[in-house]
């Protein structure tokens, strides 16, 4: 059960006078929404700037490469399950407390893993910060379910992944910045410090309910009913009814999958592009900025794209961002060293690939295909799979990066990536060929809805 401190309060005296309602409605709308967007952008920062710190941490003989994908797997885990959890605490959770208090310990545990620690200790506070880490997708997700309709959630949506990207730029260019600057300790301190005043602002700037400030639902306010079935059915059990849909499952799988080639580049492109292609770690920066500013367009233009060329179908366009992103990966492990333009066009396609495909298969349609007051479960069921994917990668990936060392003669250690590419754009494909089993998935509207509205009631949901 939440504690009090993060339950969400009861429902205010109602307004009556629609002009107030409108008024308050609109401007805890965009605080909302510029919350959860830049918010959770900033979770990010505490999350993958690990990776901005590993190859001056393998020089100084921190951790092996193998330590550190046991570690990576241990935030991964922690937040698995959390994600889990937390999808379904944040369906009853006041949002504001629930999401700033989780950016608030994630910051904690940063600060702390910057002055060191031996690598069991390391492993254990990773985790725990991967749990405090959880408390932030769900939570937004419900969030923009409570303040925006059935219509207009796609196309927020689809602009809020933006965070994703707006806190990979940020740890790809001022994180690496600083860890090349001052030092890997600052790869925890810099971060940390970032989001512990972004926490502060986030509790003053994110709403719980509308309900609880006298306003009406979302749904009464923009004359956008849910479907009088899910509206009476209590949240428990609109919750069950999303562990027995086997799309969701399936759709969980096939994110898992993707997340493989998604977290092997944010946790692992600076090791690659430093190890593998000889790039400086400002430049591996460059380089990965690229991947985090194609992934914001990806991102933003997803849902514009699906509803406006492809009738909403999110599936085509899916299925044309597995493949470009398959394509891309295997571009970007052929290209040989000193073709970094060839490097930043193909990091552009996998970037773009990627925005796309951690919108729709990350989450998007799975909220597509169940009752608005469930988007929480379903988002923690989907993430759940996600992150135990990207903890399974971190492993692997840290332990064939490991295998192929080799040590020459003059003391010089250096990597060979075949494995790992070959494991990242296996993963890939089989991501691609489970999305197709859920084709169809989502894609009937119900029958209050009329025709000529289907395509917007697609876009909504």
């Amino acid at each position: 059960m939440i504690g009090r401190l993060f339950r969400s309060g009861p429902d205010g005296p109602r307004v009556e006078d629609p002009g107030a309602v409108a008024r308050a409605f609109e401007r805890r709308r965009w605080s909302v929404f510029l919350s959860v967007t830049f918010g959770y952008g900033m979770f990010y920062v505490c999350r993958i700037n690990f990776a901005a710190a590993k190859t001056p941490m393998l020089d100084q003989g921190v951790m092996d490469a193998e330590q550190m994908g046991v570690v990576g797997s241990c935030l991964l885990i922690a937040y698995a399950a959390g994600k889990l959890v937390n999808g379904f605490l944040a369906d009853r959770a006041n949002i504001a407390r629930f999401l700033s208090t989780g950016l608030l310990l994630s910051a904690a545990v940063n600060l702390v893993l910057g002055f060191g620690a031996p690598f069991l200790l390391f492993a254990a506070l990773w985790a725990l910060n991967g749990w405090f880490q959880s408390a932030g997708s769900a939570p937004c997700i419900v969030s923009l379910s409570q303040w925006f309709s059935q219509r207009e959630r796609g196309s927020r949506y689809g602009i809020w992944c933006i965070s994703h990207n707006l806190g990979e730029g940020v740890t790809f260019i001022v994180t690496g910045s600083l860890v090349g600057a001052l030092g890997w300790q600052w790869g925890f301190w810099g971060p940390g410090l970032l989001c512990l005043g972004s926490a502060i602002v986030m509790y003053r700037t994110m709403s719980d309910r509308p309900q609880c400030y006298g306003l009406p639902p979302v749904s009464e306010y923009k004359d956008d009913p849910e479907p009088p079935a899910a509206a009476a059915e209590p949240v428990g059990r609109l919750q069950a009814e999303v562990l027995r849909n086997p799309a969701v499952w399936v759709l969980g799988l096939a994110s898992a999958l993707m997340y493989v080639a998604r977290y092997a580049m944010n946790n692992w492109g600076f090791v690659w592009l430093e190890k593998g292609k000889g790039y400086a770690g400002e430049d591996a920066g460059t380089v990965l900025a690229v991947y985090a500013v194609t992934g914001f367009i990806g991102s933003f233009t997803s849902g514009l794209i699906s509803d406006r060329f492809f009738g909403a179908r999110r599936n085509v366009l899916t299925l044309a961002a597995g493949v470009a992103e398959i394509a891309a990966l295997y571009a970007l492990f052929a290209i040989p060293p000193g073709n970094p333009w060839l490097d930043g066009i193909a990091m552009a396609v996998f970037g773009y690939s990627m925005g796309i495909l951690v919108a729709f298969l990350g989450g998007l349609m799975a909220v597509d295909i169940v009752p608005p007051r469930a988007a929480g479960a379903a988002a923690g069921v989907v993430g759940m799979f996600s992150y135990v994917g990207a903890a399974i990668q971190d492993y692997v990936s840290g332990r064939l990066i490991h295998e192929g060392r080799n040590v020459g003669a003059d003391g010089v250690t250096s990597y060979s990536f075949d494995g790992v590419f070959a494991f990242w754009i296996g993963a890939s494909v089989l991501s691609a060929a489970l999305a197709l089993l859920v084709w169809n998935a989502g894609r009937r509207a119900p029958p209050s809805v009329p025709a000529g509205t289907r395509s917007e009631h697609a876009r909504g949901r």
